[in-house]
């Protein structure tokens, strides 16, 4: 896996002042995408465990709120081994951090039958607070919404949307 980009004190992907992991790699290639340099799997550096300590590293500060990961696509089949693993070390060492993921894949394509299902899925959705779904669609752009950049997109509460196996939404 390789990252495309580490933002230490991001405020516009998720509530509250967090790190972002921007992963490379997509396939949806969505027209009008902000990232659209992220789509090569192999933009930026690679994953390694000095990545890790990084990211743990800027997300210790009392302000920190959470870890946002985004891309390119932390879903490609490709991808998720690394994310799991950044999460897991987030989970064990900053429990007090909440973790958003942003995908172009729905909840019913990362559960259901899809190019996205892995032997890591089940774990890594188990584990994300929010999961903002949904490819960017250039016709449903909206700048007026908080965290996606189309209409389509939703927020979900991911341990709600899981136990209740129907889709809550996020609400601060």
């Amino acid at each position: 896996m390789y990252i495309a980009e580490i933002k230490n004190r991001d405020i516009a992907n998720g509530p509250g002042v967090r790190v972002s992991v921007f992963v490379s790699g997509c396939r949806h290639k969505c027209p009008g995408c902000f990232n659209e340099i992220a789509w090569d799997f192999d933009f930026g550096k690679e994953y390694t465990k000095e990545t890790e300590e990084y990211v743990l590293t800027e997300l210790a500060p009392y302000y920190m709120r959470g870890l946002t990961v985004l891309g390119g696509e932390p879903f490609e089949p490709e991808n998720q081994a690394g994310v799991l693993a950044l999460i897991k070390r987030v989970r064990a060492e900053q429990p007090n951090r909440d973790v958003w993921v942003y995908s172009g894949f729905t909840l019913d394509e990362l559960t259901g039958e899809s190019r996205a299902r892995t032997e890591y899925t089940d774990e890594l959705l188990s584990l994300i607070d929010v999961l903002v779904d949904g490819r960017f669609i250039f016709a449903e752009k909206d700048i007026t919404l908080r965290f996606r950049g189309s209409r389509n997109q939703r927020l979900l509460d991911l341990p709600k949307t899981l136990a209740s196996g129907k889709p809550v939404l996020w609400d601060e």
